[in-house]
C-alpha cells in the first residue's frame, strides 16, 4: 500500500505539467512546477528558472518535497528524470560523468532558451551534486546565477564515514555485473537490498516519516532502464566528487550538508566550502544523506535565504 507523502498538501498547491524533450539521444521526461502557469508565455516571463538534478537511482520524485516548499511567484522549476532513470530513456552515450555532463549542458541550454530573461539557479542532490558541479565549472560550464548542492559529495565516497559500506556496495554492483543480465537486473533491483539501503540512510526517529521514506525508495529506487545504465552511473558516483571542480565554480553556491551523512564527513564539507571562490555552508543537525526527505522545509528555507538575501 502506498504511504501518503507528508508534503503532499504543499505540492498539490503547485501547478505542474509534464513533457518529453529529446536530449543527447534520451527521451528526457520533465516535470515543470510554477505558480504563474506553465504555457510558453509563462516560461518566457519567468523571473527565476530553477533546474533540479536528482541523485543516483532516484528520479524527480526525490526532490519534490523541497520543490513543494519553493512555491514562489515568478519561479519556474524544471525537474527531469536523469537519462536511464525514472521514465527517461538512456543516452546514446556511456552513462558516465562525461555523458551526464554533456546531457545536462544540452538540457540546460534548451530550457534556458525558453526563459531568456530569467535568473538561472541549478540544484543538485548527492550524485546530482557531482553532475551539477562538473557541468557549471570553468569557462565552458553552464552559465548560472547561483547553484545549490544538497548533501554534496564533497570527497571520495571510499573515504567517507562509511567507506566500508561503500566497498560492500561496490562488491554488490560487481556481482550484479558478473551474473547473467536477467539475474543481474533482479539482483540490482532486489527489494531486500533497497530496504537495507533505506534503513541505513534514514536517520529520523519519526516512524510515519520513516515508513514513507522506505516506501519512496521501494517505489522509485529500482526504476532504471537496464543493468548497464545503473552500473555505469554507480561507477561515476564513486569515482568522482565535487571537490575536483570546486576551484572552477565561480557562481555563488549554497552547500546544504548534514552532520550525520554516511557518505561525506562534515570536515570535508568545510574543506569544500573553503576551496570554492564563493560558497556558503549550511549544516542541518540530526539528519544524514536524506535531507530532501527528512528536512526539506529547512533546506528550502536555506535556499530562500540564499537567493533572496536581506537588502
Amino acid at each position: 500500500m502506498t504511504v501518503a507523502s507528508p508534503y503532499a498538501p504543499e505540492l498539490a498547491r503547485m501547478p505542474v505539467t509534464t513533457r518529453v524533450l529529446p536530449v543527447r539521444g534520451s527521451d528526457t521526461h520533465v516535470w515543470e512546477y510554477g505558480s504563474g502557469g506553465l504555457d510558453d508565455e509563462a516560461r518566457r516571463e519567468a523571473g527565476t528558472l530553477v533546474i533540479v538534478v536528482h541523485g543516483y537511482r532516484g528520479d524527480h520524485h526525490g526532490l519534490e518535497p523541497v520543490i513543494a516548499q519553493l512555491n514562489r511567484p515568478g519561479y519556474r522549476i524544471v525537474a527531469p528524470d536523469l537519462p536511464g532513470f525514472g521514465v527517461s530513456t538512456p543516452l546514446d552515450a556511456v552513462h558516465d560523468l562525461d555523458g551526464y555532463v554533456d546531457w545536462l549542458r544540452a538540457f540546460a541550454e534548451l530550457v534556458r532558451a525558453e526563459s531568456p530573461d530569467a535568473r538561472v539557479v541549478i540544484v543538485g542532490h548527492s550524485f546530482g551534486s557531482i553532475v551539477v558541479a562538473a557541468s557549471i565549472a570553468g569557462p565552458s560550464g553552464i552559465p548560472v546565477d547561483a547553484a545549490v548542492l544538497i548533501n554534496p559529495i564533497a570527497a571520495p565516497a571510499l573515504k567517507g564515514p562509511r567507506g566500508v559500506m561503500t566497498r560492500i556496495a561496490i562488491g554488490y554492483y560487481q556481482l550484479g555485473a558478473a551474473v547473467p543480465e536477467k539475474l543481474g537486473h533482479v539482483l540490482l533491483s532486489s527489494p531486500v537490498m533497497v530496504q537495507v539501503i533505506s534503513v541505513t540512510m534514514a536517520k529520523t526517529k519519526n516512524r510515519p516519516l520513516r515508513r514513507w521514506i522506505h516506501d519512496q525508495h521501494h517505489r522509485y529506487f529500482s526504476a532504471f532502464a537496464n543493468r548497464t545504465v545503473v552500473l555505469d552511473a554507480f561507477r561515476a558516483s564513486v569515482s568522482n566528487d565535487v571537490s575536483e571542480y570546486a576551484e572552477r565554480i565561480t557562481a555563488p553556491t549554497l552547500l546544504i550538508a548534514a552532520d550525520k551523512d554516511d557518505i561525506t564527513p562534515l570536515a570535508a564539507q568545510h574543506r569544500l566550502q573553503e576551496a570554492m571562490p564563493d560558497a556558503r555552508l549550511v549544516v542541518l543537525d540530526d539528519v544524514g544523506h536524506l535531507i530532501h526527505y527528512e528536512r526539506p522545509i529547512e533546506a528550502a528555507a536555506a535556499i530562500d535565504a540564499f537567493l533572496e538575501p536581506a537588502s
